[in-house]
């Protein structure tokens, strides 16, 4: 089997001593393995910071195992903030999230192009907005959709969620680009934590990534 795609880096892990297994998420493959030999090569280690852009050529004698890529990049997108923690941790942030929630090799197109649209919006002022409107958009097409109006078209205050109640920060109600403070954004950031706890994490018995954590405690 054969196939070229394009894709972001999820993660990466040493395979050997010249060799590494990354994850990527692809536009028309969904979430795949492969191995890079001389991925770990000085020359080529650029190419695999979590987040990048990269073409992808896979060659797999088994759909069921990891292929063998051979990578090429597209855009360095993580080199971009190296010197923004704030952006390097929510790159490192989505990726994990990814990482963690999409089933290997199911094709989300919409998903992909969330993600492709995210990366970009984080040289806007207001990236942290379309971090937290970004997860909201990935937990419903994995299968739970908030409402936050009621039959009357009215706001509602808070939700219920496995008989817990959570309440619904008012960064989410702001769709003018009004200002907003840091207070609100890690209000809306614990409230998002929760649908993903809640919903995924726990049922599935996984855990919460680390890198995100660390996003919530910036603000």
């Amino acid at each position: 089997m054969f196939w070229k795609d394009e894709g972001y880096l999820l993660s990466k892990t040493n395979y050997n001593e010249n060799s590494i297994i990354i994850e990527v998420f692809t536009l028309d493959h969904g979430k795949y393995s492969g191995i890079v030999y001389g991925g770990s090569s000085r020359e080529q280690k650029k190419k695999f910071q979590i987040g990048n852009k990269i073409s992808i050529n896979c060659k797999s004698k088994n759909q069921n195992k990891p292929g063998y890529f051979t990578v090429e990049l597209i855009k360095p997108t993580s080199p971009q903030f190296f010197d923004n923690k704030k952006k390097t941790i929510c790159i490192l942030a989505a990726s994990s999230i990814l990482k963690i929630l999409l089933p290997e090799g199911q094709v989300n197109k919409k998903i992909y192009r969330a993600f492709d649209n995210l990366i970009e919006c984080l040289i806007n002022d207001q990236w942290i907005k379309a971090y937290i409107f970004w997860e909201l958009s990935l937990i419903k097409e994995l299968g739970f959709a908030v409402n936050f109006y009621t039959k009357e078209n009215a706001l509602i205050k808070s939700i219920k969620i496995n008989d817990r109640l959570f309440k619904v920060p008012s960064i989410l109600f702001d769709n003018n680009g009004g200002k907003f403070s840091d207070s609100d954004i890690k209000d809306a950031l614990i409230f998002n934590k929760n649908l993903l706890i809640e919903n995924f994490i726990t049922p599935n018995k996984l855990r919460f990534p680390f890198s995100r954590s660390i996003l919530e405690k910036y603000f």
